[in-house]
């Protein structure tokens, strides 16, 4: 019997959380943060490509702002440490 579910057919592709979040730093020379209490935390994603979106248009809100970075953070990796780092293609 045929599924009614539209997306039973997709690849299950295994879930990396990534976390994006950023703020000003101390200065350009650090990847210290002026004052953590103000992180800006953009939000936790289901893999890398939907994070870096995110990233990239932050980035992109703040261009002005020399000080100002957002960062990608790969939770998977700290989440299970001995699973190896998927492999990128282009």
């Amino acid at each position: 019997m045929p599924s009614s579910d539209p997306n039973a057919h997709e690849e299950v592709k295994p879930q990396r959380l990534h976390l994006v979040f950023g703020g000003e730093l101390k200065s350009l020379d650090s990847h210290e943060f002026r004052d953590p209490a103000r992180l800006d935390i953009v939000g936790l994603f289901p893999d890398y490509a939907s994070a870096e979106k995110a990233w990239r248009a932050k980035a992109q809100q703040t261009v002005d702002s020399a000080q100002t970075r957002y960062y990608v953070v790969h939770l998977h990796r700290l989440i299970e440490p001995d699973l190896a780092p998927p492999t990128r293609t282009a």
